[in-house]
């Protein structure tokens, strides 16, 4: 397979003089995090498999940590639409900051089931509104695939009901469809570093977090006192590979079907279940109970947060969210 990919990336050496004096000499491929985690492990797969087959036309270098976009995961759509980055592998929950069209993949309760997450990311006619969303403000998806569902650690008591949620206090992504369904129930919801999030479980003004089960096995979330993991199917999210619309349009047809072709292998190399699952079960290990809500209990989650739906549907656009609620359902 991989010298599948060579083979159509040796191309990339003989581009025409007009490509060579129109394309830099390195791509930036931005991550928001680095290859300890997921999505920059992607991000480094990406690069690599591209610089296999380039013979020295170009070098794809990855810049982990938001670095390109003043280290904030949530100006990265923009970095890379403005010229900052030319590749990236971003989460579409972070990149719905500037572009909403990507909130549909973390609508809440919208894939409360792995199958459901699956089908979503999946859908053509999802993926391809999505991206003609995105190709208008500059940038061009090349593939798209499950980061994973999210789940909530707290200390006390899992909350398998909305009423549960009230008053609580979680360190979460600072994504407003995020922030806004936490406050719809109850609950306050912000953003804050590691040390800080640690500093407050330990002083007991924290109650838990938002997070992907890998990134709670990789902290040690049982270790400060988050006895409880809820697996309550609120929001899922999904790695988005890409590159600048300009980049894109300096390439012969053979350079974006050879770019195409290693985002997908990167993407299918991601292996989003299977990881999930190892740290959930890594989590056990380490002491934390795992508790997952009725589909009644999720169903009641999704009922409270209705008003939000309706805000982030007309933002979204509905047609997209339509063929999203078609994908989950067949």
């Amino acid at each position: 397979m991989i010298a599948r990919h060579v083979v159509a990336l040796v191309a990339i050496a003989c581009v025409t003089v007009v490509h060579a004096q129109a394309l830099p000499r390195e791509l930036k491929l931005s991550t928001a995090v680095g290859p300890a985690y997921p999505l920059g492990r992607a991000g480094e797969r990406w690069a690599e498999l591209l610089n296999e087959g380039a013979a020295g036309a170009f070098e794809a270098r990855q810049y982990p940590g938001a670095v390109l976009a003043l280290r904030d995961p949530l100006r990265e759509f923009g970095a890379l639409r403005d010229g900052d980055a030319d590749l990236a592998v971003g989460s579409a929950l972070a990149w719905s900051a500037q572009l909403p069209a990507f909130a549909v993949y973390g609508l809440p309760w919208i894939a409360a089931e792995t199958e459901q997450q699956e089908a979503l990311a999946n859908d053509v006619p999802v993926r391809d509104a999505v991206s003609a969303r995105a190709a208008l403000a500059g940038v061009i998806v090349l593939a798209i695939v499950p980061l994973g569902e999210r789940v909530v650690s707290t200390t006390k008591a899992a909350p398998t009901t909305p009423d549960k949620m009230s008053g609580l206090r979680f360190r979460t992504l600072p994504i407003p469809l995020v922030i806004e369904t936490f406050a719809t129930l109850g609950a306050r919801a912000e953003a804050m570093s590691l040390a800080d999030a640690q500093s407050g479980f330990a002083a007991g003004t924290l109650d838990g977090q938002e997070a992907t089960a890998t990134t709670l096995a990789a902290t040690r979330a049982y270790a400060s006192g988050q006895k409880y993991v809820t697996r309550w199917g609120a929001f899922n999210d999904v790695m988005v590979f890409a590159v600048r619309k300009s980049i894109w349009e300096g390439w012969s047809e053979t350079q974006r079907a050879a770019a195409r072709e290693t985002a997908m292998a990167a993407a299918r190399e991601a292996g989003p279940v299977a990881r999930e699952d190892a740290a959930l079960a890594e989590l056990t290990k380490q002491g934390v109970t795992l508790v997952r809500p009725t589909a009644a209990q999720r169903a009641a989650f999704r009922a409270a947060v209705e008003v939000g739906w309706t805000k982030w549907t007309n933002a979204i656009g509905p047609d997209i969210v339509a063929a999203a609620l078609a994908a989950t359902k067949r």
